[in-house]
């Protein structure tokens, strides 16, 4: 547990070889915290792989499905700032990133703060988390999902069809009642696993099916930062990709994401020349068998790069 300041304490772990290349896992949500899977893509003979809990979730503490969790600590600017207490903690100088949905933004945010603690980067489903693709997730998919969508909607009683839906979210899972909490998160989770269910090849409700402390934790996270569009200036990742000149990248994305349209991917490969776009025809936001051979072959062409 490291000590990051704010009352808040970052659960890290280190597997894989001690002298192996370094590789920070981020992990999406924002919220869903770090779970074991993510570092069966690293060769472990030739991997240091750093995976952390983001604040307020996961082992982090404290927990935000606690409503008395301060939610004010808790921005991308924290979180970067955490990331870079965790590598100054274990002695790191440069390290590979990886992640993928959210954690794609966050690790992209800490990229072109820190250009030169980077080495590659290795992404799938890309996101920038501009309010254009807040308001894509939350209201413009809506249209391949028009029940599912009203009944998102509904979950947030007097917003009207062009308002600020995901900030009614957001004070609802501030509210004092546990019920209405509760069955705040268990809308969203709804209209999320709503919006993946096209994909045949996963655990079905992969937000919904989660435990209800983790649920609520993840569901508080997500309409926290996105009703504050992340804290970036809009367009900012994209606008700044500049500083990523040198960082050889691999972006892997599914054509058919319904979460976050190809689009993105595009723009950023474009603003980036040293990333290579990979587009995996079959897959959505989630990925398969495919996405998961790319990036596979991306972190083992990247080990053994000194």
């Amino acid at each position: 547990m490291l000590d990051v300041g704010d009352g808040n304490l970052v659960h890290w772990e280190v597997c894989g070889n001690p002298r192996g290349k370094p590789a920070l896992v981020v992990h999406g949500g924002p919220g869903s915290g770090c779970g074991p899977r993510a570092r069966e893509y690293f060769d472990p003979t030739r991997y240091r792989v750093v995976l952390f809990d983001q604040r307020g979730c996961g082992r982090s503490t404290p927990h935000a499905s606690d409503p008395a969790t301060d939610m004010r600590h808790n921005t991308t600017g924290h979180l970067i700032a955490d990331m870079e207490r965790l590598r100054e903690h274990l002695g790191i100088e440069r390290w590979l990133l990886y992640g993928g949905s959210w954690g794609s933004t966050l690790l992209l945010a800490y990229a072109e703060q820190h250009p030169e603690r980077v080495t590659e980067i290795v992404v799938a489903s890309v996101t920038t988390t501009r309010r254009s693709e807040i308001d894509w997730l939350y209201r413009g998919v809506g249209r391949f999902f028009p029940r599912e969508w009203e009944r998102f909607l509904a979950g947030a009683p007097g917003t009207p069809r062009d308002g600020d839906v995901v900030g009614a979210y957001a004070r609802l899972t501030e509210h004092p009642d546990a019920a209405v909490r509760e069955q705040a998160a268990a809308d969203w989770c709804a209209w999320e696993d709503a919006v993946l269910s096209g994909e045949t090849d996963v655990a079905p409700r992969p937000f919904g099916g989660r435990p209800p402390a983790a649920r609520l934790a993840l569901v508080r996270i997500c309409a926290h930062y996105f009703s504050h569009g992340a804290w970036l200036e809009e367009g900012a990742l994209l606008r700044d990709a500049h500083r990523l000149a040198g960082i050889p990248g691999v972006l892997v994305h599914g054509r058919l994401d319904m979460s976050g349209p190809l689009d993105t991917a595009w723009e950023l490969a474009r603003a980036w020349p040293d990333a290579e776009l990979i587009v995996v025809e079959g897959a959505g936001h989630l990925g398969g068998t495919e996405t998961q051979g790319h990036l596979l072959a991306a972190l083992d062409r990247f080990a053994a790069v000194g």
